[in-house]
């Protein structure tokens, strides 16, 4: 079997474990959002929300040094470098632990001050909002020290501890609601202080796991200063970038908080877990399909990582429209079985944030190519420049009166735009040709979704709202989508090899 053959083979592997995965954590997340909303009530889930948010905007720094520690980790087992993968281990430890307590400092200062004298928190709900705070910040710490551990299964493709580890993590919040209806102290409270319990957990699963089956990953004090230099300069740049995500996401929160009040927070932080549920499916085919990419830039296979860049986010798309066409057309529905309660503006909050779903899978895996080059100076400027808009062009908005649901609008033509930046880089710096990606990915993409969506629409206008209508929906989705997908979005190869595979299946 060829090299190709067997990291095809493992891609799809790992896929399907993801999403056996996805599928479990998605059921037990819509049951315990459920619950905690109702535990809490609007405005208790509201000042969660937008608390946790006060702490995601350092969420920046993290993710900076996620990508550069995935980067490096990825590209060095591609070369097959496994002495001084260990280096790179130990030192992105040692990163992680030092951007911990800056942030853990940062957060007490201008993260109190901010909660205390900016943000529309009841005045009777401060006391319990600073021990939300208090317990995001220690979450996100944790968090951060994780992210050396989780990057090294990833990089190894170790997909089923992966996925074995998001699930004791899924029953684990599944405990806190339990936990919740009986507790009977304040129910935002005891909350933050299960969730940071759950963190601490994860954090000594995934240090077990990784000290018993990878080797590099014992920890050694060491101090590569040529190392340290290269990953924090190609995480500073990348802090750029996710500056705008951050600004764009949680900063927009801060806004609706301070122009509407935590009645929107908790409209958008149910968006949100819908907005999370979907891009799981997406990101359980991109977490598979992108180590691929990194190896093959540090192999010198540009061919197939072209192949790998197209193939990657045209099937994240194909594999989106199953769940986005139904929760497209039945959000209402969908929400209030899921709530019963349903916060004002949830609505058009979830079916907006779904479109921002599909605009933003479209560069994932660009993305990915992008930053296993290691020279992304270019790329963070333009990315950044243009992705920035959202949040200053929202606080514009917002002052002339615009209604609350325009950031979503903006942010979706603004991510359109960087899709058409991020291809024009790529050519820059992979000379990766762009009416190759027109050709594979967008016009088969956009075919597919227009007949796609034809006879579920037809079955929405058709009937009132019911469990008939929802189910029929479902089923003409899956139906309609599947076969435009098959003989308009897949190429004949394509089309062959996963007619073959489902058929092997079915025959197993």
């Amino acid at each position: 079997m060829s090299d190709i053959q067997t990291n095809n083979k493992r891609i799809a592997k790992n896929t399907i474990l993801l999403y056996f995965r996805t599928i479990f954590i998605m059921i037990i997340t819509l049951y315990t959002s459920r619950v905690i909303l109702n535990q809490l009530g609007v405005e208790n889930y509201g000042i969660y929300n937008v608390v946790g948010g006060v702490v995601a905007m350092f969420a920046v720094i993290s993710s900076a040094l996620s990508s550069a520690i995935s980067r490096f980790i990825t590209f060095e087992l591609g070369r097959g470098n496994l002495s001084k993968l260990r280096v790179i281990f130990s030192t992105s430890v040692n990163i992680q632990l030092v951007i911990s307590l800056i942030v853990l400092v940062l957060g007490e200062i201008i993260g109190v001050w901010f909660l205390n004298y900016k943000m529309m928190i009841p005045e009777e709900r401060l006391v319990a909002a600073n021990c939300v705070l208090q317990c995001s910040l220690i979450t996100f710490c944790i968090g951060l020290i994780s992210v050396p551990y989780s990057a090294l299964i990833i990089a190894h493709e170790r997909m089923s501890a992966f996925a074995y580890i998001s699930i004791l993590e899924a029953m684990m919040k599944l405990a806190i609601c339990y936990l919740l209806v009986v507790s009977p102290w304040d129910k935002l409270i005891s909350y933050a202080l299960f969730m940071l319990f759950v963190s601490l957990a994860v954090r000594f699963t995934y240090g077990m796991y990784c000290s018993r089956h990878f080797e590099e990953s014992h920890y050694l004090f060491v101090y590569d200063k040529r190392l340290f230099r290269e990953m924090i300069s190609f995480a500073g740049w990348t802090f750029f970038t996710n500056i705008a995500w951050v600004f764009n996401t949680q900063g927009i929160n801060l806004l609706v908080n301070v122009f509407f009040g935590v009645t929107l927070n908790a409209a958008r932080g149910i968006a949100s877990q819908v907005e999370g549920a979907v891009m799981q499916f997406v990101n359980n085919f991109t977490t598979a399909i992108n180590p691929q990419i990194t190896k093959c830039y540090a192999a010198g296979e540009k061919d197939q990582m072209f192949n790998l860049i197209c193939r990657g986010s045209k099937f994240s798309i194909l594999l989106l429209l199953f769940f986005a066409i139904p929760i497209e057309l039945e959000t209402e529905y969908l929400l209030t079985v899921w709530l019963k309660t349903v916060p004002d503006h949830a609505v058009i909050f979830t079916r907006l944030a779904i479109i921002g779903v599909v605009v933003n899978v479209i560069g994932n895996t660009g993305y990915t190519a992008c930053m296993a080059t290691g020279n992304i100076k270019r790329y963070v400027l333009w990315i950044t420049s243009v992705g920035f808009l959202v949040f200053p062009l929202t606080w514009i908005a917002y002052t002339l009166g615009f209604p609350v649901e325009i950031a979503y609008i903006l942010y979706i033509l603004v991510y359109i735009l960087i899709d058409i930046v991020r291809l024009f880089i790529m050519r820059g710096l992979l000379n990766f040709p762009i009416s190759y990606f027109v050709k594979r990915v967008i016009i088969p993409v956009v075919l597919t979704s227009i007949v796609g969506v034809f006879l579920p629409l037809l079955v929405y206008l058709s009937f009132e709202p019911s469990i008939f209508r929802f189910l029929t929906i479902i089923c003409v989705s899956v139906i309609s989508i599947g076969f435009a997908s098959c003989f308009i979005g897949l190429t004949k190869h394509e089309r062959e090899i996963t007619v073959g595979k489902i058929i092997a299946k079915i025959k197993r």
